[in-house]
């Protein structure tokens, strides 16, 4: 299926229902909730994906995990997206929240053809068999660490926010700590209980998923590396090469 609008669909019987939807640059999915599991592929562009809980940047060739009743926002830069919407007794395994994930070349194409599958199909036939690969392939993707955590807390959620939208490595946590008025060690135990990540951890995170939105904007990863103040260019590459699995000049080519 193709632009068709989910809830339209969505009282088909069917576990698996895929749709494929182009959007133009720019464009915001507001706050909303689907009943069924959904996998979020965007084959060209990125996207962006805000809940209660926090936000998870979806360069190109990834997709994103949304848990059933979810409610959360999408961000389209320039995306022509493939989505599943699946029953959710179908895919017991699915994650509680959010989760970025890789796509590996055979789910790529599962993805592809799916969007052409009959939703009336044999159960012993080709159709149903591709059906049942795609979710075994969805099962045993690999997770990204793309996704910020949110805190709870209002002040530390506002001061998180502020720093997301234009993060340093070199932030040090007795810096937030004498901002919120606490002392550095209550301020990196609440920080952990919040976020479920250290503030190191968090940080690193923030200037990653800044980096990716930087990158596939068409920025340099010269200019990146520095708007991020990381030493060099090369320290800049080491750090991402560790934790995204590509290195930032893959990422810019869209791969």
């Amino acid at each position: 299926m193709r632009n068709v609008p989910i809830d339209l669909v969505d009282g088909l019987d069917s576990a698996v229902l895929a749709i494929a939807t182009d959007y133009p640059p720019g464009h915001v999915l507001p706050r909303h909730r689907h009943r069924r599991a959904q996998l979020l592929y965007g084959a060209t562009g990125t996207m962006q994906v805000d809940t209660a809980d926090g936000s998870w940047t979806i360069p190109p060739q990834r997709a994103v995990l949304i848990p059933p009743q979810t409610d959360h926002e999408v961000r389209m830069h320039g995306v022509s997206t493939r989505s599943l919407y699946l029953e959710p007794v179908a895919v017991p395994w699915f994650p509680v929240s959010c989760q970025v994930v890789a796509v590996s070349p055979l789910l790529r194409e599962l993805l592809i053809a799916a969007v052409d599958l009959p939703v009336e199909r044999p159960p012993h036939g080709r159709e149903s068999a591709l059906v049942t690969l795609l979710l075994h392939e969805i099962e045993a993707v690999s997770p990204l660490p793309f996704g910020l955590p949110m805190p709870a807390d209002e002040a530390l959620r506002a001061r998180c926010e502020a720093f997301a939208a234009s993060p340093g490595i070199g932030v040090a946590p007795h810096e937030w700590a004498t901002g919120l008025g606490v002392s550095t060690r209550t301020f990196v135990r609440h920080f952990k209980t919040q976020t479920g990540l250290t503030f190191q951890q968090w940080r690193q995170r923030a200037c990653l998923v800044h980096a990716i939105r930087l990158l596939t904007s068409g920025h340099s990863v010269t200019h990146t590396a520095a708007a991020l103040g990381y030493s060099s260019p090369a320290a800049f590459t080491a750090m991402f090469v560790k934790n995204a699995g590509s290195t930032p000049d893959a990422l810019r080519r869209g791969r």
